[in-house]
């Protein structure tokens, strides 16, 4: 077992697997939210706001990510909130996928200790790191695959990142169905919308 990994907070500290991102982070950005919860959202990597604040999607694209949740009748107290790497990459760069693959035991702890009803991975990156294939994200957004990154199968959800409606205002559709539906899936939010998919 790794001993930077907590069991008790599900969070991770000292790591240095990654020296780039060790050199650009200013702390480990664990997740948040419920240990128990029945969504885990799965982001990239913590941004410039994530790494000073210690806390994922508490900048730009976390208003928009939580403008869309309670859009869909869900509460960000209810859900948990991750990301493939827990450590901000240099220039806010997209995670390598040996970063990704340096963190995915602290994920696969994650999820095991959550043990969601549903995965959403929110970005093309999380939906290719989780599904382990190539992702047409805003093609795909509100599709249902089975998480392939691990040894367990939980659901997986493909989402546009919320950031993505901060450049393109079209895609704030796409994530709000995105959102609404994964509320269906666990039983809370709206009016169905699976026709949508």
């Amino acid at each position: 077992m790794d001993d930077n990994w907590d069991a008790e907070t599900l969070g991770v500290s000292g790591c240095s697997r990654c020296p780039a991102l060790v050199e650009s982070r200013s702390r480990i950005v664990d997740g948040t939210g419920p240990a128990t919860a029945d969504l885990l959202f799965v982001g990239e990597a913590p941004g410039e706001t994530e790494d000073e604040r210690g806390e994922p999607f508490v900048g730009r694209s976390g208003d928009v990510l939580d403008d869309a949740l309670r859009d869909a009748g869900l509460a960000r107290a209810d859900v948990r909130i991750t990301n493939c790497v827990r450590c901000r990459p240099p220039g806010n760069r997209d995670p390598t996928a040996e970063e990704r693959g340096n963190c995915l035991c602290y994920l696969e702890r994650e999820l095991a200790a959550v043990d969601p009803e549903l995965v959403v991975a929110l970005g093309k990156v999380p939906a290719e790191h989780l599904l382990g294939r190539s992702v047409a994200v805003t093609a795909e957004a509100g599709d249902i695959g089975t998480l392939s990154a691990t040894d367990d199968n939980w659901p997986v959800l493909v989402s546009v990142h919320p950031a993505a409606t901060l450049y393109d205002p079209g895609q704030r559709d796409v994530l709000s169905a995105a959102m609404e539906r994964a509320a269906e899936q666990v039983g809370s939010g709206g009016q169905s919308t699976f026709d949508a998919f």
